[in-house]
Formats: C-alpha cells, structure tokens, sequence
C-alpha cells in the first residue's frame, strides 16, 4: 500500500454494508490509517425479484468486490463473513475478522412476539432456506413467505402488514441501531444461525503485505478462530452458503473452542436435521489455525456418518430440477 494515497475500502451499498464499513473504517483511522471508502454494486443487490438461492450460485454479493480488489481499484473489501463461499478465490485472503456481533437469528415483531407463541396461521418472513426449514420443524402450523431487500425494506413490509413476524439476522439490527426490534433470540439448538454470522471479513490481496499488516490490528482471535471452524465444516460439507445448514462455534474463559452444526432437510411436508457438536481442547492441536479447521473437519465427518452426504444432495437435487 504505498503512502502516496488513502488505503482504498470498498463496501456494498446497503444501509447494513455501508454502517458495518463505516464502523471498519473508523477503527482504522483510529490506528492512523486514511482511509478512502469507495461503493461497489454487486448482483445480489440489483436483483430483488428472486430469492438468493435462485440467482445461482454462492457469493452473490461479494463477486463484484473480489474483482475490484484483484484488478487493484480497492486494497481492503468488507464483506459479511456469512456470504463469503469456503473456497479462497485465488489471489485474496481473509486478512483480519473483527470480534463478532451477536451470531443468532431473531424474531422482529410486535413486542413480546415470540414464535412459540404466535397463532397458528400467522405469516412469518424469510427467504433463506435454512431458516424457513428450521420455522417449519419448530412450527409446521405456520405460513412462511418469502422475504428480500434490505433491513429497511423489510420492517416497511412489516409494519404494512403483509406479515406477522420476520426472522432476520440479529447482528444487522444491532449494528443499525434498532436492536429495539428484537422480540426474541432464537438461538442452539432448537434454531441455528449461517455459518460465520455476525461475523465480518476483511480480505485483501495475497501479495499485499502492507494491506494486511494494516488490517491485522482489527483481527479478534477468538472470533477468527471460532468462523474459522464454522467454515471448515461447512467445506468438508461441499455445502455453500445457500444450503441448509446452520453452525456456531465459541471460545470460552479457558481457551476451550465448541463447535455445533446443523443439516437440515424437508420431505414429505416434514423437516427431518441432524446435530454435531465437538470440542477443542487448547493442549490438543499444534497451532490455533490447524486446531480450529480440524474441528469444523471432526464435526462435518460426524454430520456425515449420520446421513449429511444423502440430504445435501437431495436438497441440491430439488433446487436444481426447481
């Protein structure tokens, strides 16, 4: 990064991906970077007609940022962790993970809405797969429509009446300010949250040292470690961020990294999910890094000799011929 000029941030332009990159930014200029922000469209936000899973392939809105940093017209893309897919696209790295946000899924509603408690019949709002299937295996009596365009958008569909409740990601709404809409925390394991939720990710170019030495300093290791499980799970998978499975990982007080995850399937009007959890002991694996990846692997092999393979492959096959 040569001194000549501001380090160069991109960021989406939503509400939620501007705010988050503002609160990046300041935290860089804290450490006595400056810093140029420059907006980039991506393809999952022009198209709002469909839901995610129908525009084709994981990443949708982080293609556009990636290519912006590998011809050079940005140093630093800020992604919502959650939308990166697991395999590195040649040339990028994850430089630094901010501490996460609050990693669960919650239900926006009329105060003291909670979905145990809403009538049968009442329409809830969601377009991502895995949260309508976990809806559906808590509460089949409910009627789960779909639900895109931003934070903003969302509550005016709500507060029009057009649903009852929405289920959206906990995370956006406090780092909007609006955590004051939260009527309930759904959280493991009865409902799981995408794999690296809450999480942000700052990437950069491989090659450019001075980039992620400047970005480190917002790295949180617990945080990066916990994602960095979380996603090497959800690799030894072969599930991307469109597929129907849910995960968290934790570090607690002693150094003890937890790793939970969740494949979901629907068929024949039933939602059928199987559960894996493992721990990491600090004394069991040579370095954080490898530790945390051979985690998320122990916790995908367990998922898979329980059925996880068959089911993934169904819901693939139903969403392909679909």
């Amino acid at each position: 990064m040569p001194s000549s000029r501001p380090l160069r941030v991109g960021t989406r332009g939503s509400q939620l991906a501007v705010t988050q990159t503002g609160w990046v930014v300041d935290r860089l200029r804290a450490h006595g970077l400056d810093v140029d922000v420059q907006t980039i469209t991506t393809r999952g936000d022009v198209r709002h007609d469909v839901p995610v899973a129908g525009l084709g392939q994981d990443g949708v809105f982080v293609r556009e940022l990636e290519q912006a940093l590998l011809d050079g017209r940005i140093d630093v893309a800020v992604h919502s962790l959650k939308d990166l897919p697991t395999a590195e696209t040649p040339g990028l790295v994850i430089a630094s993970v901010p501490e996460r946000e609050l990693p669960f899924d919650v239900v926006v509603g009329r105060p003291g809405t909670t979905l145990a408690g809403l009538p049968a019949g009442s329409i809830v709002g969601t377009s991502s797969i895995r949260r309508v299937m976990q809806v559906r295996a808590l509460r089949d009596d409910l009627v789960v429509r779909p639900l895109r365009g931003n934070v903003d958008t969302r509550l005016r569909r709500l507060e029009a009446g057009d649903y009852d409740c929405l289920i959206l990601a906990g995370a956006g709404l406090r780092r909007l300010g609006l955590a004051d809409r939260i009527a309930e925390v759904l959280e493991p394991d009865a409902f799981w949250p995408a794999i690296a939720q809450g999480a942000l990710a700052l990437q950069t170019r491989a090659d450019d040292a001075d980039t992620r030495r400047a970005v480190t300093a917002l790295d949180h290791p617990a945080t990066h470690d916990a994602v960095r499980a979380e996603r090497a799970c959800l690799a030894s998978l072969a599930g991307g961020c469109l597929a129907p499975i849910g995960g968290w990982a934790r570090m607690d007080a002693a150094g003890v990294l937890q790793l939970g995850a969740c494949v979901l399937e629907e068929a024949g009007g039933r939602v059928r999910r199987i559960v894996a959890e493992e721990v990491m002991m600090p004394s069991q694996e040579v370095s954080a890094d490898s530790g945390a990846a051979a985690l998320g692997g122990r916790v995908a092999e367990s998922l898979l000799t329980k059925g996880a393979a068959e089911m993934l492959a169904r819901v693939r096959a139903e969403a392909s011929s679909g």
